[in-house]
């Protein structure tokens, strides 16, 4: 099982991201926002691969069972929030 804040950890430790928000609706089942200019010239396949590598060991030894995925470079974050009117997560 693992924490909101592990899960955070583990992808701000290893990847170089602006800003990471993951929700969880129980221990297993993580969304993960990941804001990074490092998504601005990766194809939507490639997105996700970068997101799960450094969560890869966790899903396989079943601590982590599903992850949702959105990814923004920091110019679409700034518009998705303003649009969406999201405030802080």
């Amino acid at each position: 099982m693992m924490k909101n804040s592990e899960v955070k950890a583990l992808l701000m430790n290893a990847l170089p991201l602006e800003e990471v928000y993951v929700m969880s609706k129980d221990e297993t089942h993580f969304q993960v926002i990941a804001i990074g200019e490092m998504f601005n010239k990766l194809s939507r396949v490639q997105k996700q691969q970068v997101i799960y590598e450094p969560l890869m060991e966790y899903i396989i030894n079943q601590s982590i069972h599903a992850v949702s995925i959105k990814t923004y470079t920091p110019t679409q974050w700034a518009q998705d929030r303003k649009l969406n009117n999201i405030q802080d997560l």
